[in-house]
């Protein structure tokens, strides 16, 4: 796998609303499981919202595309990215109040065990994925904590993302996360992209 990250010179091309045929925000929100580890559906009172997923962490966040769309449920947001370029991007975009941005590779978070509820990656998990990386996203989350991905699969036609060699298939994807301690509970390939909610 490749392993490379975005080239921040390109970071428009993040903000590009496009990316939602992959994934839109109520699949995102809705994977992310409100409810659980004792976050009732119910009026948020950070958010404002019907319902609040509690703290969680964007893996790869960039520009905060996504981050932007979780930030309005959630009681915090760590947008976490490996190139402190990509903040300097959103912070000129404007970021949330509840959003932290946190400059860290996904292997060595800043977290303490079972801080967060909730963590997604959108389109980054090739940058990362690996026993280590995923070991400690399964450690932030602690029992009950949940990771929903996103990402270019390897039995896509390329038509966007990396080249294929550089992607996994959800297969792939399913053996990494087992392989770390996560339980699978959602797993589809699609037609450029798979889509994986799993737990600790």
């Amino acid at each position: 796998m490749g392993f490379h990250t975005f080239d921040p010179a390109s970071a428009d091309r993040l903000e590009d609303e496009s990316r939602y045929r992959y994934l839109s925000r109520e699949e995102l929100v809705g994977a992310l499981a409100p409810g659980r580890r004792g976050h009732t559906a119910g009026a948020s009172a950070d958010a404002g919202h019907a319902v609040d997923l509690g703290r969680v962490a964007d893996l790869g966040s960039g520009t905060g595309f996504f981050t932007d769309d979780v930030a309005p449920f959630a009681t915090a947001v760590r947008a976490v990215d490996v190139q402190s370029e990509m903040h300097d991007v959103y912070r000129r975009k404007g970021v949330p109040e509840n959003v932290e941005l946190v400059t860290a590779d996904v292997g060595d978070l800043p977290f303490a065990d079972g801080e967060l509820d909730a963590a997604f990656s959108t389109m980054t998990f090739h940058e990362f994925a690996g026993e280590g990386a995923l070991g400690e996203v399964a450690r932030v989350l602690g029992a009950g904590g949940r990771l929903v991905v996103a990402d270019w699969s390897a039995n896509g036609d390329g038509e966007g993302g990396p080249p294929a060699d550089e992607r996994f298939d959800r297969d792939e994807a399913v053996g990494l996360l087992d392989d770390a301690g996560f339980e699978v509970v959602r797993a589809d390939e699609r037609p450029e992209t798979f889509f994986a909610v799993a737990e600790v």
